[in-house]
């Protein structure tokens, strides 16, 4: 199992967490998959691998070059400032922010306005806080918050 260090702040996703968020994604070859705060990128590593098509979006600069030279093609950004900017809508969207983020608001506001319409917007965070998303799944201390756009309003559908 990996540790994070201190020093690093890496909060890697857990197994446990990875396998049920892939789960519930289901067949995502040929989407667009935005892993947010990617950190090492083994989120968006895990998407490619089944197909979709990975931005990696981290503002750690170094984080960012281990993901370029893993193969990843990752923007140096801050989350909210990329989504606002990025011209795409994208199927799904991951983010795993650090546990003490400040802007988990503006966050959740921009990831939904962003997807396309059927898309889905995962967020991990403390199974502790309660975004009001229509779905959360605990696993551990840890909790994902699921919303799948629907149209131009933003609420849960399907069996996620």
């Amino acid at each position: 199992m990996k540790k994070s260090s201190r020093r690093s702040k890496l909060r890697p996703t857990s197994s446990m967490v990875k396998q049920a968020v892939f789960n519930m994604l289901g067949d995502i070859e040929g989407k667009l998959f935005i892993d947010l705060f990617a950190g090492s990128g083994q989120m968006g590593f895990m998407a490619m691998e089944r197909g979709a098509k990975v931005i990696f979006v981290e503002k750690n600069r170094k984080l960012a070059q281990l993901i370029k030279e893993k193969g990843g093609n990752a923007k140096v950004s801050d989350a909210i400032k990329f989504l606002e900017s990025f011209e795409s809508s994208p199927d799904i969207i991951f983010a795993d922010p650090p546990y003490d983020y400040q802007n988990y608001k503006k966050l959740i506001e921009v990831a939904l306005k962003k997807l396309s319409k059927g898309g889905i917007f995962i967020l991990e965070h403390r199974k502790n806080q309660n975004f009001e998303a229509e779905k959360v799944k605990t696993y551990g201390d840890t909790a994902l918050s699921i919303w799948r756009k629907e149209d131009d309003e933003c609420g849960l559908s399907g069996d996620l």
